[in-house]
């Protein structure tokens, strides 16, 4: 198997739909952007499925050293080795990567955010960093373009949280900032117990706003110049933001029950309109 067909596998194989919005680029960019997605999905199942933490951090650790290795030219890992061409082609910087190693360590160093603030810098190297990669992948004239994959990552990381409440629970972590939790009346033990309860609903409608607030936001940001470049992550944005909207009108209090994903089919028809479409 060669490094590109390992990291179709990884990022076929999540389901993702950020999947389904790689299959309209053209060769180089589709093949580095599936590199760069599968190198995430390496690092996040670091820490999603070793349970015990200090395996993960000399995993994490490990990660560290082969990016210092695919820099140095001489990767070991069928991910990096896939990599070699997109750092150079398109001049990803070793530091964005070790950025996301860093917020994925996060994840194993606490399981509690005060405030949203607090959050935000989980967002950023979780998400924001990687839609700062994928911007220079899809290509761009104006800077501002970056404003906009800074706040497309925020709105993408944000659904996430919505999403998973139930199963991060799950996992003992609640990403719904305790200053949000006390302002709305809700209990952490509401959470790890899965109660639906009114309070918790209004707490998730108002994450949801929030999320809306950066999806608009980000894409008023987008410079007309860019717009066409930047297809992928329009389409990413569509797929996400339909399933906000399929959680918010399912009942956003079920999040702690279900785990709600659209269909293959119908991720793949917001793909090809907002592509061909806008």
């Amino acid at each position: 198997m060669t490094p590109d067909q390992y990291c179709e596998d990884k990022a076929a194989q999540s389901g993702s739909s950020f999947y389904y919005s790689f299959r309209f680029l053209p060769q180089a960019q589709r093949l580095a952007i599936t590199a760069l997605y599968a190198f995430c999905r390496e690092v996040d199942d670091v820490v999603d499925e070793c349970h015990d933490e200090n395996v993960a951090r000399t995993k994490l650790a490990w990660w560290r050293a082969e990016i210092d290795k695919l820099y140095a030219g001489a990767p070991e890992h069928p991910v990096t080795r896939a990599l070699v061409g997109p750092v150079q082609t398109f001049e990803l910087q070793r530091e964005h990567f070790l950025e996301i190693i860093d917020g994925m360590q996060m994840d194993l160093e606490q399981a509690r955010y005060n405030s949203f603030k607090d959050l935000q810098l989980y967002c950023y190297r979780v998400a924001s960093v990687v839609g700062l990669m994928a911007a220079r992948i899809f290509g761009y004239e104006d800077k501002d373009t970056q404003k906009y994959a800074h706040d497309l990552g925020i709105a993408f990381q944000l659904t996430n949280i919505i999403r998973d409440v139930g199963e991060d629970a799950r996992r003992g972590r609640i990403y719904l900032p305790v200053e949000e939790l006390q302002r709305f009346n809700v209990p952490a033990a509401d959470l790890l117990n899965y109660r639906e309860t009114p309070e918790f609903k209004a707490l998730m409608l108002f994450q949801i706003e929030r999320a809306e607030q950066y999806y608009d936001k980000a894409i008023a940001q987008l410079p007309r110049v860019d717009r066409k470049r930047q297809r992928t992550g329009l389409v990413m944005a569509a797929i996400y933001r339909a399933t906000l909207d399929e959680i918010k009108r399912d009942g956003p209090e079920k999040v702690l029950n279900q785990r709600l994903s659209l269909t293959p089919i119908r991720k793949l028809w917001l793909a090809w309109r907002t592509w061909w479409f806008g």
